[in-house]
């Protein structure tokens, strides 16, 4: 028996498909969810500003105390928005 070809129903390939086939018997557990437990967030540095710290404490440190200086009012602002 001879297969026919089916008709490609896909766009240009910047496209996204309508329905993706996952095989999830082939899922693996994420490795990086254990880092963002507890309400961490990801936030991604441009790169020459990323140059400039050593470690991610650092990055933490100087946001900690550019918070601090911020006036009260603005804190309180921020924290409710």
């Amino acid at each position: 028996m001879k297969r026919s070809r089916r008709k490609s129903s896909r766009g240009p390939r910047d496209e996204m498909r309508c329905e993706y086939q996952l095989d999830y018997r082939k899922a693996r557990p994420n490795r990086f969810a254990r880092l963002f437990q507890g309400g961490a967030v990801a936030v991604v540095l441009d790169p020459d500003v990323a140059s400039v710290f050593q470690s991610p404490a650092s990055v933490n440190a100087l946001l900690r105390s550019v918070i601090s200086a911020l006036p009260e009012r603005t804190r309180r602002q921020a924290k409710a928005g």
